[in-house]
C-alpha cells in the first residue's frame, strides 16, 4: 500500500467528455465537470480510509470503510449512497441513485499512479481518468 498518502495529480483521460455527455447535465454543469481535474490521496486510519479530492479552492474528503453503505453529498446536491469495495490495490465505488441508476469508479493505485475507470448504469461507454504520483 505504498500509495497510501501519497498525492496523485491529474495527468488526462479518455471518452470522459462522452461519459459527461450522456449524463444530460446542463451546459454549465457539463462545462464545470469536464474542467475539473483533481487531485486524490487516500488515507487509511484504523479501518476507515479517505479519499481527500482537491481542486484549486475546492477540496472534498470522502470517508467511508470497506463493504459498508454512506450517503454522500455531491456539489450538485445530489446524495446517492456510496459503497466501497476493496480488493488488493483497487477500491471499486459504486453511487446508487435508485432510480435514476448508478455510477461506477475503478480506482487501481500502484505506487506511481492511479487509473480511475467510470461506468454508468445507462451509458454502454466506459470513460478513464490517469494520475500521476506527485
Amino acid at each position: 500500500m505504498a500509495y497510501l498518502n501519497k498525492e496523485f495529480k491529474f495527468d488526462r483521460e479518455e471518452n470522459y467528455d462522452a461519459f459527461i455527455k450522456q449524463l444530460a447535465l446542463n451546459e454549465e454543469s457539463a462545462g464545470k465537470y469536464l474542467s475539473f481535474k483533481p487531485n486524490l490521496t487516500l488515507t487509511k486510519n484504523g479501518d476507515e480510509y479517505t479519499m481527500k479530492i482537491s481542486a484549486g479552492d475546492f477540496k472534498k474528503d470522502v470517508t467511508f470503510k470497506v463493504g459498508v453503505p454512506f450517503q454522500e453529498s455531491l456539489s450538485n446536491g445530489l446524495t446517492p449512497t456510496s459503497t466501497v469495495t476493496a480488493n488488493g490495490d483497487t477500491f471499486t465505488q459504486v453511487q446508487d441513485f435508485g432510480d435514476k441508476g448508478s455510477l461506477t469508479f475503478i480506482r487501481e493505485f500502484t505506487p506511481n499512479s492511479l487509473k480511475v475507470t467510470i461506468k454508468s448504469s445507462k451509458w454502454d461507454g466506459v470513460a478513464y481518468r490517469y494520475y500521476v504520483a506527485a
